[in-house]
């Protein structure tokens, strides 16, 4: 199964937190899924650490690319017809990050795996 990663579930599953639900270890351990790292989430991390709002070891670029690597995650870049979909998707979320999230998973026909209550508003499936 193809499956979009959240960036909250991303970071995470790198971090070995314990809020990973165990659903979402089993996913993400399981060799046959084929798991989605967008490149909005990308965007997302890079902003957030340059602002202190997480930290991650640097050079960010070569520590997010070797993650996606060793977990064997794909990238899925924001496609023009991606981010004009956002324009078509209810208010339900303020987070564009969030949103392209969504508008991705709906064009791409994928899950999206999240513990954001907010993003089962819209018509796309949600793993928890």
């Amino acid at each position: 199964m193809r499956i979009l990663l959240d960036t909250q579930v991303f970071l995470w599953w790198i971090a070995a937190d314990e809020r990973l639900s165990s659903l979402s270890g089993e996913i993400m351990q399981d060799g046959s899924n084929e798991l989605l790292f967008s490149a909005a989430s990308g965007w997302e991390i890079a902003i957030k650490a340059g602002l202190g709002r997480i930290e991650l070891p640097r050079p960010l670029e070569r520590f997010i690319s070797d993650q996606l690597s060793r977990n064997r995650i794909s990238v899925l870049p924001v496609h023009l017809s991606h981010a004009l979909h956002v324009d078509s998707l209810p208010l339900h979320h303020r987070d564009p990050f969030d949103r392209m999230l969504v508008a991705q998973a709906q064009l791409e026909d994928v899950p999206i795996l999240s513990s954001d209550s907010w993003l089962s508003k819209y018509d796309v499936e949600v793993l928890w």
